[in-house]
């Protein structure tokens, strides 16, 4: 399948001009292209959805700008002036033709659908990696770079890793590939060996506020504040949160959370049903994955006797309760517990509804003792 059919969504990446908040990878990058030894593979670590696409891409098109390299000198013989920024026009023919994925010498490695059954692979096919090797025997079309953006590597299976892995090792002159990873430390030692690494951390409060008055502007103050909680200094989070109603979303679950040791069955089971139907996979799993995020902040707070900052009113009661209520070390084991239910539902597709009812009765039974 042709790359121009794949990840056509206007908020991916290869359509983002903006960064925020990472300025210091970003002067890392053009000072390693300024100083005419830039390293051939990059590892773009850190936290999902913090950037690190984004920022490949905007690498990537400043490369893919720079024709046949960095020039030395001017018509006088002086040095010409190089950019400040990585950014690039988006006006800018090289912008569109990486947004519309029509540059000849630009690569992206990403899961694909199965051509027999049309449905997004879970992995990065060993096919799509082989494809490398035959991009970069070419000579750049437009004299300068060429470059290949592996997202993300966390989704390599062992066959296409170890074929990464042949052309990390023998890289090609003039070429760059730039690997996103979630969880470097799961990458092949070998791969990890033979990157520069630069490890993206996730935005600070400021620069999350800047990204969210750009980004989601229609958020009341009420809903920004939670929603900047939840995210934790990712943009990418911030933004699925907002789609999918996080604030409602959350709300129903704290009171839930909040009833754990009184009656509330017939609450829960429309909260459960309610969630195996919401919006595709994407609600559910939000659902899931705020009720793990929160046991993580349980837990913290029984930990360390100190509650975070309420996210709404009243979170800090129901925090404060269940934490007295059983230690830390109980409250992740159900955590841990839930993490198994969830995935086991998702390998054998368990009724949805049956996942979350377990998940709360495993809750239910830490009260229990």
């Amino acid at each position: 399948m042709s790359d121009r059919l794949l990840s056509l969504d206007p908020a991916h990446p290869r359509f983002t001009a903006e960064l925020f908040g990472h300025e210091a990878a970003e002067a890392e990058l053009l000072g390693a292209y300024r100083s005419g030894r830039l390293a051939h593979a990059w590892l773009l670590a850190g936290p999902p959805g913090i950037g690190k696409a984004t920022l490949a891409y905007r690498f990537a098109r400043f490369l893919l700008g720079q024709g046949a390299g960095l020039p030395t000198a001017g018509l006088f013989g002086g040095p010409i002036p190089v950019a400040e920024t990585l950014a690039i026009d988006p006006a800018s023919a090289i912008f569109r033709r990486v947004a519309g994925m029509g540059h000849g010498d630009l690569l992206t490695i990403e899961r694909t659908p199965n051509p027999r059954t049309g449905k997004m692979r879970k992995e990065i096919a060993v096919e799509d990696v082989r494809r490398m090797p035959e991009f970069f025997s070419k000579t750049a079309a437009e004299g300068g770079w060429r470059v290949a953006i592996v997202d993300a590597a966390d989704e390599l299976n062992r066959s296409s890793a170890n074929a990464l892995l042949k052309i990390v090792e023998e890289p090609p002159a003039r070429s760059v590939i730039l690997i996103v990873a979630h969880a470097p430390g799961s990458l092949l030692p070998t791969i990890r060996s033979r990157c520069r690494r630069l490890v993206l951390k996730p935005l600070e409060v400021e620069a999350m506020r800047a990204f969210m008055a750009q980004r989601l502007p229609e958020l009341d103050a009420a809903t920004r504040d939670l929603v900047l909680g939840l995210a934790e200094g990712s943009p990418g989070r911030a933004m699925g949160l907002a789609e999918q109603d996080a604030a409602a979303l959350f709300g129903e679950l704290l009171a839930l959370l909040g009833g754990l040791q009184g009656h509330q069955v017939s609450a829960l089971h429309r909260f459960a049903e309610a969630l195996g139907k919401r919006a595709g996979d994407g609600g559910y799993r939000l659902g899931l994955g705020l009720l793990d995020w929160w046991l993580a902040r349980l837990a913290r707070a029984g930990a360390t006797g100190a509650l975070p900052p309420e996210l709404v009113a009243g979170e800090g009661e129901v925090l404060g309760r269940l934490a007295s209520a059983a230690g830390a070390d109980r409250w992740l084991a159900a955590r841990e517990e839930i993490a198994r239910l969830a995935a086991r539902g998702e390998a054998v597709n368990l009724d949805r509804k049956q996942v979350v009812l377990s998940a709360f009765s495993v809750l239910g039974g830490v009260l229990r003792g």
